[in-house]
């Protein structure tokens, strides 16, 4: 006898047998147990999740002699004749080969004949998505009015004109048992690691499972299946490979994570399954990161949680998600690239070097990696007229650039000074005064685009808040970070701010903010300065 497969081998034959689409199931059978079957019936889902099996179960089901709890009996001579493919009650056609007008012509033509056995005649047709324009159009006034003894199920994306069924990525909990009772049924031992693998590996497909699982069977025939089996089967790797990397890329050591490809390649692993399993690795450490998972969640066995867990504490959870990203970005682009090597080497570097990209989470990164070498002094200082460093930061340039004021004896004649109201004076000089710890209690993106300015204010525009440095007015103004200051404020005063972002391009000291009195006008030149009596001729001030 020929072999067969085994994801033809194991097919379920009813209902009860199929695994991971119960709500379907549930309804199909009690449709068929109270008499209310529809004329039509769309079945839509990924490759190997039950869409066919459960067409060709239900087309006995209609037609069985002898139902068994809206199963078919698989006994009777009608689902005898089914199975075999003998009976001219059920039609299968695929649609992606017999698209055309004339497919469908002999459709409309058969229909005109009941069944001469059983009490429907079912047409299932898969990829009905891939009909020509015509064809579906020339089906469609049958699809619509049938007649009472024809049933059509279709398995398509495009959703009209009959009943939806949205077929489920299955869990890997449920491969990985179905995987289990067939290594059982089949006499083949396999180890627990390499079922889980396995069942991760199909993605939410029993067929695609249960082609993995016939694979790797055949390539260690008679013997004990194990995880090590499985990897190297597939052209996978362990996990270890993936912690070391990821401690290469934190640690920004080029040269260690090229070596860790290198070992990959010439293990002759696969590297678009390298770079699916590095992202479910980093997927695993995330999660550990913002939930206590169970084993079920990142389907590890329990001797590698601790393991885990503590590389979690290795990297922030902002980072992380930015290589999550890049890496995501990669196994899509190395389906179809020829270089896969070279693409994943880039991918690391650009992991590495953050410098490299300008979107707002590796200008984070970039600024956090700033922030970390400021606190540990790792800026030389720069030899007298030597030009400027290479590694002053826009921090530094900030500070130093910033306008020196005026003290009370000297004058600017460019600048006026601002005159305020006195409520609009005491907003000012609140903020002004708790600018500095303002700064410190934001979070640490904001903290460090913050740094280097002041508070001012100016008559059309109210409070503001001065850089000095462009790309800290950039980075502040995206992603609405000025309304989380605004709210922020807000909420620690008890009052409504509405602050502005202002980039100071010119050299000239900011005009000093006074406030009218009665009796004068009272300079309060800054923050931080004395505060003096303006002169009648209005040539200076008086302490």
């Amino acid at each position: 006898m020929a072999y067969t497969a085994l994801y033809r081998k194991w097919r379920p034959v009813c209902f009860e047998e199929v695994k991971g689409q119960d709500p379907i199931v549930n309804t199909l059978k009690n449709q068929l147990m109270g008499d209310r079957v529809g004329h039509a019936y769309l079945f839509c889902g990924t490759r190997g999740t039950g869409k066919t099996t459960i067409a060709k179960i239900f087309a006995r089901a209609v037609n069985c002699e002898h139902p068994v709890n809206g199963s078919p009996c698989n006994v009777c001579a009608s689902c005898q004749a089914i199975r075999s493919g003998a009976s001219m009650n059920v039609v299968e056609i695929d649609a992606a080969s017999n698209n055309g007008v004339e497919n469908i012509r002999d459709i409309r033509d058969d229909v005109r004949y009941s069944p001469t056995e059983g009490r429907y005649r079912v047409y299932i047709i898969d990829e009905v998505h891939m009909l020509s324009a015509g064809a579906f159009n020339a089906l469609l006034k049958t699809l619509e009015e049938p007649p009472s003894y024809v049933i059509f199920i279709l398995a398509t994306t495009e959703a009209h004109r009959c009943q939806r069924y949205d077929f489920k990525r299955i869990t890997n909990d449920v491969i990985g048992d179905q995987i289990a009772n067939l290594c059982r049924e089949e006499g083949v031992s396999a180890e627990p690691a390499a079922i889980r693998y396995i069942a991760r590996a199909a993605d939410g497909s029993m067929r695609d499972a249960l082609s993995l699982l016939e694979q790797c069977i055949s390539f260690h025939y008679g013997k004990t299946l194990t995880y090590e089996n499985v990897l190297d089967v597939l052209g996978a790797v362990d996990t270890a490979v993936f912690s070391r990397l990821l401690r290469c890329v934190i640690s920004c050591q080029v040269g260690e994570a090229m070596a860790c490809v290198e070992e990959v390649v010439s293990q002759g692993r696969e590297l678009v399954q390298f770079t699916a399993d590095f992202t479910w690795y980093m997927r695993n450490l995330l999660l550990m990161q913002t939930t206590d998972p169970q084993e079920e969640a990142i389907n590890i066995s329990s001797d590698n949680m601790a393991a885990l867990r503590e590389e979690s504490h290795w990297i922030d959870t902002d980072t992380l998600i930015r290589y999550i990203r890049i890496v995501s970005e990669l196994g899509s682009q190395m389906r179809y690239a020829v270089s896969k090597r070279v693409l994943l080497e880039v991918a690391l570097i650009r992991m590495m070097k953050p410098a490299m990209e300008y979107d707002v989470d590796s200008l984070r990164q970039r600024i956090i990696d700033l922030e970390e070498r400021l606190a540990q002094g790792d800026f030389p200082s720069r030899a007298p007229d030597a030009g400027p460093s290479v590694q002053e930061t826009p921090n530094d340039r900030a500070v130093k650039r910033a306008p020196q004021r005026l003290s009370s004896g000297e004058k600017h004649a460019s600048v006026q000074p601002v005159r305020v109201s006195e409520a609009e004076y005491a907003d000012y000089q609140m903020l002004a005064n708790d600018w500095r710890n303002i700064i410190e209690e934001q979070d640490r993106l904001i903290r460090s685009a913050l740094r280097g300015t002041v508070i001012h204010f100016e008559p059309e525009k109210g409070l503001r808040v001065v850089f000095f440095d462009p790309f800290y007015k950039t980075l502040m103004q995206q992603q609405k970070r000025t309304e989380e200051l605004n709210r922020w404020l807000t909420q620690r005063y008890g009052k409504q701010f509405h602050l502005t972002m202002y980039l100071k391009e010119d050299e000239n000291p900011l005009p000093d903010v006074v406030r009218e009195m009665d009796s004068g006008v009272r300079q309060i030149p800054g923050i931080h300065m004395e505060i003096g009596q303006e002169t009648e001729d209005g040539e200076g001030f008086l302490p």
